[in-house]
């Protein structure tokens, strides 16, 4: 298990920004892919963005859930050892509870929700109109 915590949430306007850190317990967490998940109420948990690790001998792979692609930006600091997801242009339909966690692998070409584990808590984004 690598333990992660997430911050960053909070309750803004449409058209507003905000940016979400998952902090890894060490560096561990650098050597894993790391993925941002959110619940909408009523909806089942999705995966909206994924950044590998640099360990890809290909390049640390990026990708987005098309409801994010263009507005949400995840980025890694393996120095804080930290992952970033900056979201942009936020919409009511981006209310939600929003997860980062650690996958079992370093690097892959597609995820589901059973390649993660340490997830953290949680944090909520209200986003009203």
């Amino acid at each position: 298990q690598v333990p992660v915590v997430e911050s960053g949430g909070g309750s803004v306007q449409t058209g507003d920004s905000l940016n979400l850190s998952c902090i890894g317990s060490d560096e561990t967490f650098n050597t894993y892919a790391v993925g941002w998940f959110r619940r909408i109420p009523g909806k089942e948990r999705e995966l909206i963005a994924v950044i590998g690790s640099n360990l890809d001998p290909n390049g640390m792979r990026i990708t987005y859930a098309d409801s994010v692609k263009g507005r949400f930006t995840v980025s890694r600091d393996n120095a804080k050892n930290t992952v970033y997801l900056q979201m942009d242009s936020l919409k009511p339909t981006d209310t939600a509870v929003y997860y980062c966690a650690v996958s079992y692998y370093s690097y892959s070409y597609q995820y589901q929700e059973a390649d993660f584990r340490s997830w953290g808590q949680g944090t909520q984004v209200t986003v009203s109109s």
